[in-house]
């Protein structure tokens, strides 16, 4: 999966190639729910697993393997572990109360994952090498659900690079530095962030 990453160094204008995808994925996603009768969480299939259940922390720890692996860490480029993506994903899922149905259907889909690594492998998604990550995820990206599980956590990717540090993601403006976007101000402070401002 590692070839958005690398596509997106290559190219001129890494800005405008940003907007095209977030606005692609934006569509499908709408699209998707409406099929789902608004709820994401109805796309996913889930059968018997070969897994132990997952609890909560264990799919996060997954969730952060997935991030590293989609957005990979380069000598002249940050990866997920420098743009904070995981941590930009809890935030935005713990804290926007619009944000339920992602927030499940992200954790249940870190389990089908998981689940998949061990019927294919017979090992655990995080004791996989990048080749066995990637057979994982490219099995997965086969069904309709997967398929739109892998869009939603790319589409997180790409807010936790671009959205104001004040959300937990893009540490001191270093996604902002590596794209050469210089970003509007003022800064949204503590109290006034955009999901605080939708509870008053």
């Amino acid at each position: 999966m590692s070839q958005h990453h690398r596509r997106l160094t290559e190219q001129t204008e890494p800005q405008a190639w940003l907007a095209e995808w977030h606005d692609q994925l934006l569509t499908r996603r709408r699209f998707l729910l409406q099929l789902a009768g608004g709820s994401v969480a109805a796309l996913f299939p889930w059968t018997g697993s070969a897994a132990p259940a997952l609890n909560e922390a264990a799919r996060w720890r997954v969730l952060d393997a997935v991030l590293r692996h989609l957005f990979p860490s380069e000598p002249d480029a940050p990866g997920a572990p420098e743009i904070k993506a995981l941590e930009y994903l809890k935030f935005i899922l713990a804290h926007d109360p619009g944000k339920t149905e992602d927030r499940r259907f992200i954790l249940r889909g870190a389990g089908w994952l998981e689940d998949m690594a061990q019927r294919l492998n017979r090992s655990s998604f995080l004791t996989l090498d990048e080749s066995g990550r990637e057979r994982v995820l490219r099995e997965i990206e086969k069904s309709e659900a997967g398929s739109n599980w892998l869009a939603m956590i790319l589409l997180y990717l790409i807010e936790a690079l671009l959205a104001d540090p004040a959300y937990g993601g893009n540490p001191d403006g270093v996604g902002w530095r590596w794209l050469a976007h210089i970003p509007g101000f003022p800064h949204p402070p503590p109290g006034k962030r955009y999901m605080e401002l939708l509870k008053r």
